[in-house]
């Protein structure tokens, strides 16, 4: 609670930095150990703890399409949910893609009528968070993955590609009123994974300001490309789709390697 509770004094301050060099260079090497760790352990994962069949939402990233979310949904199938992809191709970011995605969440509430869990990496969490916001009676939980809801334009690494694809050099190429809505919290069971290794948004811009009983930030250790296999991202995901909203409790790490390595807020 202290350290989410400072990072927004800084956050007001304008204190946020860009990720470092050495973690922006070393991305796509430490995302490939993590797809590396997360193959021998998808198989000695077990479903023991899945409690239903409820369907679960995943949304890729910025330029990311389902493809990138396969491993991930191939792993909650293991677990037996029903699991699903986005379906809109590559995420450019298009505001305009939220429609389609109320549209199917009403779809997946009709045919399981049960509500949904909402994962969304990186840029697909702005999605996840709106989508909950907009229709908070269909959805379980959201759990979002190095996304940057503070500040989805300023100081990342991937602004100079957002500006090119959306042919703008400012941020008017969105909404204001849907920028300035994506930092307030969903009004639904909010698990927010964050990386201080995470070499493409800024970490601070990836966690609730303030935490409640339905909102907790978990820090990890990992890459921003590599989150969506991580194994203990995956041992997180696992413990928190067993929880209704009704008994939604915080995550606490139960084995002793992952409590020296997780940092609960």
């Amino acid at each position: 609670m202290i350290a989410a509770l400072n990072m927004s004094e800084d956050l007001r301050n304008g204190k946020v930095k860009k990720p470092g060099l050495f973690w922006l260079a070393t991305e796509a090497v430490r995302a490939g150990f993590e797809l590396g760790s997360f193959i021998p352990y998808r198989f000695i994962s077990d479903s023991s703890d899945t409690i239903d069949l409820h369907p679960v939402l995943v949304i890729p990233g910025f330029l990311s399409s389902d493809v990138s979310t396969k491993p991930l949904r191939d792993y909650l199938e293991k677990l037996g949910y029903h699991t699903y992809g986005w379906g809109l191709g590559r995420n450019y970011g298009d505001e305009g893609d939220l429609e389609p995605l109320l549209d199917f969440t009403d779809e997946l509430y009709s045919k399981y009528r049960m509500k949904i869990s909402l994962i969304g990496w990186s840029l697909g969490g702005i999605f996840a968070r709106q989508i909950a916001k907009a229709n908070p009676h269909l959805i379980r939980q959201v759990i979002t993955l190095s996304s940057p809801f503070n500040d989805v334009t300023e100081k990342t690494r991937v602004g100079w590609i957002h500006q090119l694809i959306t042919n703008s050099k400012t941020k008017d190429a969105v909404a204001p009123e849907f920028l300035e809505d994506i930092p307030k919290p969903a009004p639904v069971p909010t698990t927010a994974i964050f990386s201080k290794q995470d070499g493409i948004v800024p970490w601070a811009n990836c966690i609730e300001l303030i935490e409640s009983d339905i909102h907790q930030n978990i820090q990890v250790v990992g890459s921003h490309l590599g989150l969506g296999f991580n194994p203990f991202v995956m041992e997180i995901i696992k413990d928190r789709l067993q929880y209704r909203e009704e008994n939604w409790v915080k995550y606490k790490p139960k084995s002793a390697l992952a409590k020296a390595l997780l940092k609960i807020h």
